[in-house]
């Protein structure tokens, strides 16, 4: 079998999972439930090493920290010079705050650049939009690349491992999978991504399916939104609706 590996730059690191976990279950950040934010965490982390995406090294290590915090939190407290108990997570917290606080005053600059590119200026000439097509973080809508790991996880565990007698070699490649993606939307009619793979048996498929999928959004030529459904998504083209 092939190794698929993606490299996407927008792509989201280890503290934006842990603010997407606070986000998603209405966390205090003051008070991190140790034990079921690291077992959410190597969830996530099996479908990033599944994936073979090449920041899966930034993720090993945060969860290598995770599970030091977890075990701190077993043993008795350790006591600061001004004789207060040290809570384990104290570092991590900061961490969060901080890059909170950089993500939130990087997406206010992202926000402002786009108003700005907005205004045409004398002598100002339109660029072909298929020259330049839309950034990567732009046509997730409302969606982030850790709410797209989920509906992938879901897929997998739904298909259920089946015993096997003899093994067949799955030729599938991601340029396959991109002209299978394209088709479906050619006509530009969104598609849901759970119906898209709903009759593939292979998991492999399914995964080179969900890469080919992401290099599609890096090239500006499909979309992502919400769906109704908690662990689906839309997929749309870009090149017709965008």
């Amino acid at each position: 079998m092939s190794i698929y590996k993606i490299k996407l730059q927008q792509f989201e690191g280890p503290l934006d999972l842990l603010l997407f976990f606070i986000k998603r279950d209405e966390i205090d950040i003051y008070d991190i439930p140790i034990s079921k934010i690291t077992k959410d965490f190597f969830d996530y982390l099996n479908i990033i090493k599944q994936l073979d995406l090449e920041i899966a090294g930034d993720f090993i290590l945060m969860a290598s920290t995770l599970m030091q915090i977890k075990v701190k939190m077993l043993l008795p407290r350790e006591i600061d010079e001004k004789g207060e108990e040290i809570d384990p997570r104290d570092e991590l917290v900061k961490a969060l705050l901080e890059y909170k606080r950089y993500k939130e005053m990087s997406e206010e600059l992202v926000l402002l650049e786009s108003d700005t590119m907005k205004l045409n200026f004398r002598g100002y000439n339109k660029e072909d939009p298929k020259e330049n097509p839309p950034e990567f973080d732009t046509l997730l809508k409302n969606i982030t690349i850790f709410d797209l790991i989920k509906a992938f996880r879901t897929v997998l565990e739904e298909k259920k491992s089946e015993p096997v007698h003899k093994i067949n070699k799955i030729n599938v490649s991601i340029e396959e999978q991109v002209n299978f993606l394209m088709s479906k939307v050619a006509d530009g009619t969104p598609v849901l991504f759970i119906n898209l793979i709903r009759d593939m048996k292979e998991k492999i498929r399914i995964i080179v399916t969900f890469i080919a999928m992401l290099e599609l959004v890096k090239m500006g030529r499909i979309g992502i939104k919400e769906s109704e459904s908690f662990n689906d998504f839309i997929i749309y083209s870009a090149e017709i609706n965008g």
